[in-house]
């Protein structure tokens, strides 16, 4: 859902348009297709501001708060409000200075408050790392779902749980929508005579 900037771009054949108000319109009617079918949910990306496919994890898009909410965040806005997807794929890049996996700004006063999403928000594939977003500053900015996951994302997490720095009831909420997602989803492996007790305590 990000926006054609350049026809050299390395993903702009996926986009949708250069125009957020075309692409807004054009992932809600794709999203209610394909969740009009029970048990499949779609995921929007990249949240946002994913304007170059080289060297993802090392660059900073800068811009302004109106041009974001106008030109970059728009399309997202419409499809999230008009349709309701099942997750959001945080982008690998910085937005202003800091990733959007470990932006609460973006990822929780915009998307879940401002707009109303209550699905699951998860990490592009590999984009945290040493070198790249923090493991542990995803929970508290509202990114609940880590992809794939790894050794190292594992240990930091448990470490700052152990010394306070990552608050457990923080991780807790994140794992509620994980789990949501997965009973809303039909998952055979969760399907048991508890499924009702779990959904009401979720």
């Amino acid at each position: 859902m990000n926006i054609h900037r350049n026809p050299l771009g390395g993903r702009t054949l996926e986009y949708y348009s250069e125009d957020p108000v075309l692409t807004g319109e054009m992932a809600a009617a794709l999203t209610l297709g394909v969740q009009s079918e029970p048990g499949c949910g779609v995921s929007i990306k990249h949240f946002c501001c994913n304007n170059t496919e080289d060297n993802r994890n090392g660059i900073s898009s800068n811009v302004s708060e109106r041009a974001l909410r106008e030109i970059y965040l728009k399309g997202f806005e419409i499809a999230v409000k008009k349709a309701r997807p099942a997750t959001v794929m945080s982008s690998y890049n910085m937005l202003n200075h800091t990733y959007t996996a470990n932006s609460h700004d973006l990822l929780t006063d915009i998307l879940r408050c401002e707009w109303g999403f209550e699905g699951l928000v998860m990490t592009d594939w590999g984009s945290t790392n040493e070198k790249a977003a923090s493991p542990v500053l995803c929970a508290p900015a509202g990114n609940d779902l880590i992809m794939p996951g790894n050794g190292y994302d594992r240990e930091q997490i448990a470490l700052a749980l152990k010394d306070g720095t990552l608050n457990e009831t923080t991780v807790r909420k994140c794992a509620c929508r994980v789990l949501r997602m997965m009973l809303d989803s039909h998952t055979p492996c969760l399907i048991s005579q508890e499924q009702g007790n779990i959904k009401e305590s979720l």
